[in-house]
């Protein structure tokens, strides 16, 4: 990573909303705005861990809606491939898999799609937003600190974690790239992943998540929240646009078509309903 954002300054008397992966679905994308402006959070207190384009059939639109929201965006590594014109998405999957063969399609229709002018402005998008807020130092990145496809799930080792957000030199680093939301509160600090608002957790369910992290007298408080939207009209949007496949089905049945990615305790997961409780961080004793 090369790219830190710096200029990502919330107000620290209004909550913070955070999401990932809108996919290119424009109907989620839509809805979290709604959400926003319903909760009063401006634009300034808004953050998008990346994936802007992917499985989804409106990637421009997609793209367009968030660069006039005006919020900050870490580059994924969707962003960084389309912008580039690169052969894949460079999501990190094994090559032949299924969830490799998957991202073919999308991937194949998306990156002419996407106009030259929102390829160029993918391009200057930080690798890493970093920011105070509560008294707390924050750095919001896509995958991993050293790779943006880095797949980090809650079973993964919490020793890897912990050496993330120390090499970060912040107390609590905010991620995407997984697709499942959860948070962590290590020996080194905090490992929050908003989830994505495009695609379902793989529990059945076909709402999506956020992210809100809200500021009380002494903490601050991160709690997750399912995102409900039409995603009827994104799968129709879908089968318009020759894009019936495993994702479409996902938007509805809310199980994922490809489990490749996913360590052995979140596999099992498939199809359970997901429940996050909320974490409390106390906030730096000279912000309170």
């Amino acid at each position: 990573m090369n790219r830190i954002g710096t200029n990502f300054s919330p107000d620290e008397t209004r909550p913070l909303l955070i999401f990932g992966g809108p996919y290119s679905n424009l109907q989620a994308t839509e809805q979290i705005q709604v959400v926003a402006s319903e909760l009063n959070i401006p634009a300034t207190n808004i953050l998008c861990t990346g994936d802007l384009v992917a499985y989804c059939a409106q990637p421009d639109e997609t793209v367009e809606l968030i660069k006039r929201w005006n919020i900050a965006v870490v580059a994924g590594n969707c962003e960084e491939s389309v912008a580039n014109g690169s052969d894949d998405c460079g999501c990190g999957f094994v090559e032949g898999s299924s969830c490799d063969l998957l991202s073919a399609q999308w991937y194949n229709y998306t990156l002419p799609r996407v106009s030259s002018q929102n390829k160029d402005w993918m391009k200057q998008l930080p690798d890493e937003i970093r920011f105070n807020y509560g008294g707390r130092s924050f750095s919001a990145i896509h995958g991993g600190t050293d790779s943006n496809n880095q797949f980090l799930f809650s079973s993964d080792s919490q020793a890897e974690k912990q050496q993330q957000i120390t090499a970060s030199r912040s107390d609590i680093i905010l991620a995407g790239h997984c697709g499942l939301p959860f948070g962590q509160n290590t020996e080194h600090g905090y490992w929050l992943n908003a989830g994505v608002i495009g695609m379902p957790a793989n529990d059945a369910s076909a709402l999506t998540w956020y992210m809100l992290i809200s500021p009380t007298d002494d903490h601050l408080v991160c709690s997750w929240h399912r995102l409900s939207y039409d995603h009827n009209e994104t799968a129709i949007q879908m089968q318009k646009a020759g894009l019936n496949n495993g994702y479409m089905k996902a938007l509805s049945s809310g199980l994922w078509p490809s489990l490749d990615v996913l360590p052995e305790f979140e596999a099992k997961q498939t199809g359970k309903t997901l429940t996050l409780a909320e974490i409390s961080i106390p906030r730096a004793a000279d912000a309170i």
